[in-house]
């Protein structure tokens, strides 16, 4: 793996560590730790800005799929401060993934997230 890859790798394994954190003050230390300051989180359902915003997005991704978690689907891709990759949110107890996406991200400071551009591949009839 070269440099840069673990780079991005890194970006996105705090990414998700942030979304599949279960309670609120995990949550909180890892979106410190994923983004940064004036970090921003935009996808069709939501646009927050700030730690304090995006922990209330993911908080809410929780309550309306509770049992899930988040997973990497494929590879992370980057170049200069972008990278790209996909994701499911997969159930748990039985493994079906519902919802899927796909993610650009750029980073900023300690190659924390500066900003994410999300975008639902799967969704629920619904959701």
């Amino acid at each position: 793996m070269t440099t840069s890859a673990h780079r991005y790798d890194a970006a996105v394994a705090r990414y998700f560590d942030a979304w599949n954190a279960r309670d609120a003050q995990a949550r909180a230390r890892a979106v410190a730790a994923a983004w940064t300051e004036d970090g921003r989180y935009t996808d069709p359902l939501a646009d927050a800005v700030g730690h304090e915003a995006i922990t209330a997005v993911i908080a809410a991704a929780h309550d309306r799929f509770p049992g899930f978690a988040f997973r990497l689907a494929g590879t992370v891709d980057g170049h200069h401060d972008t990278a790209r990759f996909s994701w499911e949110l997969v159930n748990t107890a039985d493994g079906s993934a519902p919802v899927a996406g796909s993610d650009v991200i750029t980073l900023g400071s300690g190659d924390r997230v500066r900003a994410v551009y999300g975008f639902l591949d799967r969704l629920p009839e619904g959701a």
